[in-house]
């Protein structure tokens, strides 16, 4: 899959773009450091995906000992199924399959979830050598460690991925306030993002 200009430069044209979200589960609420926080901000991107009528791929790690996605990020709201795992990395056969099949068109992934060192890193690395443009959303992205966070980051970044924000992303993809869906994407960013600790 050769990548465009635009890709290459990062740009997201909503056509072509799916979002990633990876792991956000029950045994995680008190261990990754700001995990209300990433949820909420990954929210965000699913109701602006929703509301432009973009793909949404869901995992868990293995939910049968680390429980199910958490309510509050509101999967269950739009009926998207998570896909079951035990890599780290979201891209299983499934996913690829369920992209192939019912979403060809989709050559960019917006990712956010946890763990970052792990998981977005290594579901990063597979997306970059399949040739997706990948986008990792730092206010949506955590770890245990704010040491394995931010190093994931740096090398997310070295392998080619683009780094981004919660809102950064959902402004991009209607491009223009003229844009049908403008008014519904900014219901969604009226209030600030909750910080995640990034910036000291």
């Amino acid at each position: 899959m050769a990548l465009t200009k635009g890709q290459a430069l990062g740009r997201i044209i909503a056509k072509n773009t799916s979002l990633f979200l990876c792991d956000m589960q029950e045994k995680f609420k008190t261990s990754i450091k700001y995990f209300p926080e990433i949820v909420s901000n990954s929210n965000r991107l699913l109701q602006a995906f929703m509301v432009m009528k973009m793909p949404v791929i869901a995992t868990e790690q293995y939910p049968k000992g680390l429980g199910p996605t958490v309510p509050e990020l509101g999967i269950q709201n739009y009926g998207i199924q998570p896909f079951q795992k035990t890599q780290f990395s979201m891209c299983i056969d499934e996913v690829y399959k369920h992209l192939k099949d019912n979403h060809p068109q989709v050559n960019t992934v917006v990712l956010c979830g946890i763990e970052t060192h792990a998981c977005i890193y290594l579901t990063a690395l597979d997306l970059l050598e399949k040739g997706f443009s990948v986008h990792v959303v730092a206010d949506g992205c955590s770890s245990r460690s704010m040491t394995d966070r931010l190093y994931a980051f740096k090398a997310v970044k070295a392998a080619g991925a683009h780094m981004t924000t919660c809102e950064r992303v959902i402004l991009g993809l209607a491009g223009d306030s003229k844009h049908p869906n403008f008014k519904e994407l900014q219901k969604i960013v009226w209030e600030p993002c909750p910080d995640t600790g990034l910036i000291k």
